[in-house]
Order: structure tokens, then C-alpha cells, then sequence
């Protein structure tokens, strides 16, 4: 029973902190009373979008989740996967969107800081960051200081932590103008019996509370996630957390070394809703209660009500469950690291939250109610009322001259080198990268042991808005081959999806669609769902971006090697597409970025063409067959072969099975590889053998693409195309 000194609470105070009325009159027979204010904000925390998934759930159930490299999928704090050796790897991909927008350079820095504490609560130590970044237009308002900001921030915050930031993407497009996308991706490994679940267990363990002192910033940072942005969105700054890398690194080490000793039950970062629901879903997990006493959780500045302490975001927090009788164990390693630690409660057999200040009940809640009995919503659907006029087939220009038309497409700052970002981020620290970021996929060496484990993300949010099924597919498949184009095996997908408003049936039809193109890829491709977020109301004054479900992949290689480089390294090197042409130009770069067409069916999706085509690659690696592989995706072939000349500046002499509108079709299940010419025959012979059709299209030398097509003959230099694919970005920034 709580006390009069928490004022009892109306509908009108619900609604103001998120929930509907419904949801209200749900709480209140949950409780069998009204609840008080600090009981309302932790629910409505608990059963805000960003925390209970409650427009998503019944569609990701869908997903599989289950492989024989599998040890943890969803449901914890990140995804485990085998990789051999005894050794696991833990991964987890989490949005920053709507803090990143509001303060660019905190929103994206506390984004890394969020995913790092997702990775080492699970016992792991995080060897590598990628993320995966949506920018509006160059010339929309703002977009340049958010640009800045968030480079800045992902950089400084994984450089002090001495994480490298080894690969990721980055895109721009207008339907990101009001809304930018920051999707943060960590990895760390641990040995297969380090792996620490958090589940709170015991009744009589004490809670403790170790790191940061807790102040306003962040306060409601997971109801504002909830929501879509206006006009005013800006004034939601107090919202944004506020960082401190150098104290997470003390933090990382020493949670690891208290993880040692045997003493810790469970560990949770106090990441959305803070103390609410790092406690909650504890406690939930393991079936327990607990009891909070406020009076001992660390402040940084006097007045804070129970209410803002529960619901405080402030960054640099774990909360514990340690063995009775073992917590000063715990308080000795803490302290030696010089980070504050306090005992703040315990756990109960009750079920229940009883949350005490000043001595007296300010909250008094089930807990499974409102954890695993959260809202759970089919939302309407309905196919966009011009989606046939979306799909209509386009008219594809002639490109006139070829070379022309590809330096115009590679001096855009979405088909421009990313240099200028990724070069602000540390990609070497810790001496585990082998492939950096540049290529279809980053590498990092698991030392002491011959393996590697590879990453990548991708999605093409084009693809997605004219056929959110097929974008779906896409995603997966691209991943699985750009992890192919290194010689990995695919183990695991950690997922961000990104959309608008879910209460929009246009937006929920996406969503299903997207998650149920993912599903039918990953199940036909093999690669189970082991961890993931959702991201909704990515909207401004009613208008969406573009729905973006970023796919990260992490897979093994069994020999470091081999790994095939990404671009022409010999001359005389023969030149083998693999994988078939359809001139497909649906959401092409070339419409879109020529043209200003964005318009048409996506290329199709071929999953069993996928499959052959990626164990094709993973064999020739393997067997050393491969000098170099590297995708064809976004651009189509014209691209693909530009960025394999960029590698060292060697061009190609070939004769191409496409015309010059083909040359920048976008079909899938394509890649464009150079072999030594003594290994051409075997190679053909191999993917014959595959059932994946190959072609020897001419040779490595000189410094021009030299292209003879059907229909046109084509030459570059490859030095001019690289001159103003390198610095689009920068001129772009004006920088």
C-alpha cells in the first residue's frame, strides 16, 4: 500500500506520460487502484514502444531464432553465437535516432556507450564497433551540424573506450531530412561458460548500484522515443543523456574482473528508463521481486523526487544482483576501480516492486504485469493508396556517355567515399583488425585460435519503400554475401528496424512486410535472429522516413589467411562476374541519382541463387582461389567495378555481357571477383559445378576501366573517377 505523499493520478496524468485510456483503465486493475505519480511513470515507461515493443511483438515471433550455433537468442541483453574454439561471440544492434537528431553529438555518443554496456552485462568483452547512419539531404536545414555532430560523437566516445569502429554504412536520402537514423552494433567475445544471463534470482541477494551518480539527464528518454517528432521537438533536450567514455572504461573493466569472481548473480545496464527497467526486467526474468530504497542510489545533485530517480537515464549505470554474503567481495573490486557502489536493495520471492524514500512505500507493483503483460497490438494495415503507382515500371534514360554518367553518380555524397567518417574512428585499436571499414565486410582476428569473425550491415531503404517485402529479403541476402565476399560463414543477425509511426496502418504494413521478407531470407539462407530493436515514430509533422530495417551479420572464418581482397590487386589478374544480369532498375541509384526517378519493382530476390552464390565464394576463399571478391549492389556493376579499381588504382580491359543501360542495373546475386589467370578454368569449372553461372570478362592492368559493352565501348581513367568519388563528401560538407 503506498502513502498519501505520493499524489494519486488521473487520466489526464497518464495521457501526458503516454498511455492511452485504455492502458490506464488496464494499469489501474492491475494495481486494483489508481496508481500514484511514481508508480504511473514507471509503467508507462515499462509500456512505452521503445521498452515493451508492444506495436512489433506479434510480428517478431515470427522470426527463427534458433541454429546450431545458437546459445542465446532474443529476450537478454544481447544475442550469443558459437564460433569455435571454445569461444563465443555476443552482438547486439540498438537505434539512437531520436536523442541524435535532438543533440547530435551526446545522442550518438550515449548510443555507442548503451550498445558497450549491452555487450560486456553478458560477460563479453566488446572487440568492435560498426554502425549504421541515415542522413537527410546535404542542403537540408541542419543536416550538415547533425552530420558533424554524430560523427563526432561515435568517434570520440569509441576511441576514449579503445573499441575499434571497424565497418558499418552510411546513407542519404530526403526522407531522412526530419528524422536521422543512428544504429549502433557491438561484438564482443568470451568463453562459451563466462556468458552471464541477467536474471535476478535468490531471494536475500542484495541489489547493488555501481558507477555514475544519478542526476536529470535523461529523464522520460524512453516515452520520447515513443513518440514522433514537431516543430517543437527540440525543446526535448533535457531528454538526451550526457556521456562519459572514461568512466564506462573503468566501468567495462571492472565489471569484468567482478564477473570473476564468482559473486554476481545478474548484471544490467540502467540503459532506456533507467533504474525502472533494468530492475523490472530482472526480476522479471528470473520470476523474483525486490525492494528499492531510493534514500542509498547516488546522486549528483540534491531534490531528485522517486519518480526521476526511477526514470532517470543518466549514463555510466549497472545495476546487480550479487550472492548473499559475497556483496563486500563486490564492493572491494568496485571500489578499487574508484567507481561508487551501494547496496540499494534486494531480492524478494514476492513478484512484486516495492520501492521505498525516506523511508515510507512510493510504489508498490507487480512486476510480470507490466513486463511480460504489456500492451500487445496488431495495428491496422493497409497497402500505401499509390503503391501500384510506386511499383509502375519506369523508363530507364540511356546514359549517353558511360564514363560521364558514372563519374556524375560516384561525385554524390551517397555514392562518394564514407573516408571522411570513418577515418574521425580508431579501426586499429586493440590489434585485432584485419579488414577495416571500406570493404563488404570488416574482419577481426580471435587470437590465440587460426579464426576470424567478419561483420557487416546493410539495407537499401529505397528498396524497402517501394516493396518493403522484397527490401527485406534484400538485406539479408547482401549481408550474407558480403560476408561471403570475405570467406565467413553467416552465424547470427542482430536487427534495427526502423519506421514511422506504427499507429499509421501504411507504416504497419511495412513493418509486417519487411519482418516478414527478413524471416522467409534468414530461414532459406540459414541465418537465425539472435538479437535485435525496434525503432518507431521516425516521423515529423506526420511525415516517415523511409522504412529501414538495418541488418547486422556477424559470421566465422575458419582461415584468416585467405580472405579474398576487395579490389584489383595484379595485373593480369583475370576479371570473373559471378552471378546473372536481369537489368533490373527498379529504386536504382541510377534513376534516382541521374534521373530524380525513384519508381518501380526492386530487383528480385532470388534466395536459392543466393545460397549457391555464397557457398560458391566461401569455398573458392577458402581454397585460396579468390584474389578478390566484392559485391554488386547499390549502382549496379558500374560501381562495383569502379570501387574494385579504387583498391590500388589498377584499372581493366572488358568485354562486358550488358549495354550501357545494363551497366548499372542493379540485380542481385552478383559479384565481381579476379582470380590468378593459372586458377580461371578451375574457378569457372567450380561454379559451373554450382549451378552459379560465371563468366571471364577480361584482365587486371593500366590505369583506365577500358569497357567494351553491348553496344558502346567506354574509357575512363581510374584516377578521375577516384578523384571525385573520394572528396564528394567532403566538398558536399564544405569541409
Amino acid at each position: 500500500m503506498t502513502t498519501a505523499t505520493e499524489p494519486i493520478v488521473d487520466l489526464a496524468a497518464a495521457e501526458a506520460q503516454g498511455l492511452t485510456a485504455e492502458e490506464f483503465a488496464d494499469l489501474c486493475h492491475i494495481l486494483g487502484r489508481d496508481p500514484n505519480h511514481t508508480e504511473l511513470g514507471i509503467a508507462s515507461a515499462l509500456w512505452s514502444e521503445h521498452c515493451s515493443y508492444k506495436s512489433s511483438k506479434a510480428y517478431l515471433r515470427e522470426f527463427p531464432t534458433q541454429g546450431p550455433h545458437v546459445l542465446q537468442g532474443p529476450g537478454e541483453n544481447a544475442g550469443v553465437v558459437e564460433v569455435g574454439d571454445g569461444w563465443v561471440a555476443v552482438f547486439k544492434m540498438e537505434s539512437h535516432n531520436h536523442p541524435s537528431y535532438i543533440e547530435p553529438y551526446q545522442g550518438a555518443a550515449t548510443g555507442v556507450g548503451g550498445i558497450l554496456r549491452d555487450i560486456f552485462t553478458m560477460g563479453a568483452r566488446p572487440i568492435a564497433l560498426m554502425n549504421a547512419l541515415r542522413f537527410g539531404s546535404i542542403d537540408a536545414p541542419r543536416m550538415k551540424h547533425l552530420v558533424d555532430g554524430v560523427v563526432r560523437g561515435i568517434g570520440d566516445y569509441g576511441n576514449c573506450m579503445g573499441v575499434p569502429t571497424i565497418g558499418g554504412e552510411t546513407d542519404f536520402h530526403p526522407s531522412f531530412n526530419g528524422n536521422i537514423l543512428v544504429n549502433a552494433f557491438a561484438l564482443g567475445v568470451a568463453r562459451r561458460d563466462a556468458i552471464l544471463r541477467a536474471r535476478a534470482s535468490g531471494p536475500g541477494n542484495p541489489i547493488l548500484y555501481v558507477g555514475s551518480r544519478t542526476g536529470r539527464d535523461g529523464i522520460h528518454g524512453a516515452t520520447m522515443a515513443s513518440e514522433s517528432f514537431d516543430a517543437d521537438s527540440e525543446e526535448k533536450l533535457p531528454t538526451v543523456q550526457v556521456g562519459d567514455p572514461f568512466t564506462e572504461k573503468i566501468l567495462l573493466e571492472a565489471c569484468l574482473q567482478a564477473l570473476k569472481t564468482g559473486a554476481v548473480v545478474a548484471l544490467q545496464d540502467m540503459g532506456a528508463a533507467g533504474l525502472t527497467s533494468s530492475s523490472f526486467e530482472m526480476a522479471s526474468r528470473g520470476r523474483t521481486g525486490l525492494v528499492l530504497d531510493l534514500d542509498r542510489v547516488p546522486r549528483r545533485e540534491p531534490g531528485l523526487t522517486p519518480w526521476e530517480i526511477m526514470l532517470s537515464e543518466s549514463q555510466e549505470r549497472m545495476v546487480l544482483v550479487a550472492q548473499r554474503g559475497k556483496e563486500e567481495v563486490l564492493h572491494r573490486v568496485f571500489e578499487r576501480w574508484g567507481l561508487e557502489v551501494e547496496t540499494i536493495g534486494e531480492v524478494t520471492a514476492t513478484g512484486r516492486a516495492v520501492i521505498r524514500d525516506e523511508g515510507k512505500v512510493v510504489a508498490d507493483l507487480p512486476i510480470r504485469p507490466l513486463t511480460d503483460g504489456a500492451p500487445v497490438y496488431r495495428r491496422p494495415v493497409a497497402e500505401p493508396e499509390d503503391l501500384e503507382e510506386r511499383q509502375a515500371s519506369p523508363e530507364v534514360p540511356d546514359p549517353g556517355d558511360v564514363g560521364k554518367a558514372l563519374q556524375r553518380m560516384l561525385d554524390t555524397p551517397e555514392l562518394g567515399s564514407k573516408a571522411w567518417i570513418w577515418r574521425q574512428y580508431d579501426h586499429t585499436v586493440r590489434t585485432n583488425t584485419v579488414r577495416g571499414p571500406g570493404g563488404d565486410a570488416a574482419v577481426v582476428a580471435l587470437k590465440g585460435t587460426p579464426l576470424g569473425i567478419a561483420m557487416t550491415c546493410d539495407v537499401n531503404p529505397v528498396y524497402c519503400a517501394l516493396d518493403p517485402r522484397s527490401g527485406g529479403m534484400q538485406a539479408v541476402a547482401e549481408s550474407v554475401r558480403n560476408l561471403a565476399c570475405v570467406g565467413a560463414e553467416p552465424l547470427g543477425v542482430s536487427d534495427c528496424l526502423n519506421f514511422g509511426n506504427p499507429e499509421n496502418p501504411e507504416v504497419s504494413w511495412q513493418f509486417r512486410e519487411s519482418v516478414r521478407g527478413i524471416s522467409q531470407a534468414c530461414r532459406e539462407l540459414g541465418v537465425p535472429v539472435i538479437s535485435g530493436n525496434v525503432s518507431f515514430y521516425n516521423e515529423t509533422d506526420g511525415v516517415s522516413i523511409h522504412p529501414t530495417p538495418a541488418i547486422s551479420m556477424a559470421g566465422v572464418l575458419p582461415d584468416l589467411s585467405t580472405i579474398p581482397r576487395t579490389g584489383f590487386v595484379n595485373a593480369k589478374d583475370r576479371v570473373v562476374l559471378l552471378g546473372e544480369d536481369r537489368g533490373e532498375h527498379g529504386g536504382s541509384a541510377y534513376l534516382r541519382l541521374l534521373h530524380g526517378i525513384e519508381q518501380g519493382r526492386p530487383p528480385l530476390v532470388d534466395l536459392a541463387a543466393e545460397a549457391r552464390l555464397a557457398r560458391l565464394l566461401r569455398f573458392l576463399a577458402f581454397e585460396g582461389l579468390l584474389v578478390s571478391a566484392h559485391d554488386v549492389s547499390t549502382g549496379g556493376l558500374a560501381v562495383a567495378l569502379a570501387e574494385a579499381a579504387f583498391e590500388t588504382g589498377l584499372g581493366a580491359k572488358l568485354k562486358l555481357p550488358v549495354d550501357p543501360v545494363g551497366f548499372f542495373s542493379e540485380s542481385q546475386g552478383r559479384v565481381v571477383s579476379s582470380v590468378a589467370p593459372g586458377d580461371v578454368q578451375r574457378v569457372l569449372q567450380e561454379a559451373s559445378d554450382a549451378g552459379v553461372p560465371a563468366v571471364d570478362v577480361g584482365a587486371v592492368g593500366g590505369d583506365s576501366l577500358a569497357l567494351t559493352l553491348d553496344g558502346a565501348k567506354a574509357k575512363v581513367a581510374v584516377e578521375d573517377l577516384h578523384q571525385v568519388w573520394r572528396t564528394a563528401l567532403p566538398r558536399a560538407l564544405e569541409i
